[in-house]
């Protein structure tokens, strides 16, 4: 580091010892992180080893739970008087601002009420749209026209490439709080490196359908029940440029969604079938995450956990290891789903693809059908979008 401009005692050749981590520099955020951590630690919180950023700490008569993003933090607990304590603690330290309870974090706005929890990114999804010009848009009905698959070198391409790439991004992180858009945002994102002018247009009218609801959020109920329910479906080979599917799931803690994916493929799947079969196989490593997760909250989940599936193929193949003609090509790792139905841990099931919440995260549905998914999803609108 060199000395700052004005700095007349140094001689020439001398440079600043840093004592201090600073704003800027690439070492900066990890010192920080490493302090917390160690303050946090001898405090006595627990770093989860599931997400190094939720330390608990749990005693006979209560539980604290603190959530850490870089230098943002969101603590809860079952004690009001412990919470004090500790945020008196960290202000000794590193003189902390108290925000009071969390209304706005990181773009998230939480409501909070006897009933429950509503979040969402209202204030995000208009600063989105302001910039993009479609304030007084037309609303449109769904994220994306019915049946639209895009595709590489569709159109010519966009003289302004940056201009995609930055709404892609932050149409990702709305993806938070927005499990209807899950799907179209996975599809957009994977035009960032040579977007066309039909890529543009999909995306703009993915901002008119938030242009009509920019409120829509996820409720989560105060007296919630502790058990999960998951949803797994694919699309088989529906990546026109690649003909790899398309994993979706959905996991539901109670009647409170909290993890969902669309996501495609890494191979090509050979049958419907096998491309149920690797979205099980992902739904199945997020379970387990989530209940690893569940036992540091000190949370307890009944087992084994419900898994529906519209494939009965993929079922059979859960069920029966037989199908060598079927299976013998299958990765070792797809084969977690049997492994963990024979542990205990989930329980397939044959759910009516009507009735398949999973089938939103693997491809664009009519108006009828879209709006009856987002409902059974727990999305819930507060407010009517701006006109």
């Amino acid at each position: 580091m060199q000395p700052p401009a004005g700095y007349t005692k140094a001689k020439p050749g001398d440079v600043c010892l840093l004592r201090r981590s600073l704003y800027g520099l690439k070492q900066a955020s990890r010192q920080w992180n490493t302090e917390f951590c160690s303050k946090l630690l001898a405090y006595g919180f627990t770093q989860s080893v599931h997400d190094h950023c939720l330390f608990t700490k749990h005693t006979d008569s209560s539980s604290l739970f603190l959530l850490v993003y870089v230098d943002d933090v969101l603590v809860t607990g079952s004690n009001p008087e412990d919470i004090k304590l500790l945020k008196h603690h960290l202000d000794s330290l590193f003189t902390i601002k108290d925000l009071g309870e969390a209304k706005y974090f990181l773009g998230l706005e939480l409501a909070r009420t006897g009933d429950g929890i509503y979040l969402n990114q209202r204030k995000y999804i208009i600063d989105i749209l302001k910039d993009a010009g479609l304030l007084g848009c037309k609303p449109a009905s769904t994220p994306f026209p019915q049946g639209l698959k895009l595709v590489h070198d569709s159109g010519s391409p966009l003289s302004q490439p940056d201009q995609y790439r930055r709404l892609v991004g932050r149409l990702l992180y709305l993806n938070l709080t927005r499990p209807d858009i899950s799907f179209c945002v996975q599809q957009l994102s994977q035009f960032v490196n040579s977007p066309c002018v039909d890529h543009w247009n999909a995306a703009l009218h993915l901002l008119k359908y938030l242009k009509g609801c920019p409120s829509k959020g996820l409720f989560y109920a105060a007296n919630n029940p502790c058990s999960l329910k998951a949803y797994s479906d694919a699309d088989w080979a529906a990546c026109l440029d690649t003909r790899k599917s398309i994993t979706g799931f959905c996991i539901f803690l109670g009647d409170s969604l909290i993890s969902w994916k669309a996501k495609k493929q890494t191979t090509v799947s050979k049958s419907s079938a096998e491309a149920e079969y690797r979205a099980l196989s992902s739904t199945v490593c997020e379970l387990q995450w989530i209940t690893y997760i569940a036992h540091d909250l000190q949370l307890q989940i009944p087992l084994p956990i419900p898994l529906l599936c519209d494939n009965q193929a993929a079922l059979h193949i859960v069920a029966n290891p037989v199908f060598h003609e079927r299976t013998k090509h299958l990765d070792i790792d797809c084969h977690i789903v049997r492994n963990q139905f024979k542990s205990g841990l989930i329980n397939p099931l044959k759910v009516s693809s009507s009735l398949q919440l999973a089938d939103l995260f693997t491809k664009s549905l009519g108006v009828g059908v879209f709006l009856k998914m987002i409902s059974k999803l727990g999305m819930v609108d507060l407010h009517h979008g701006p006109t």
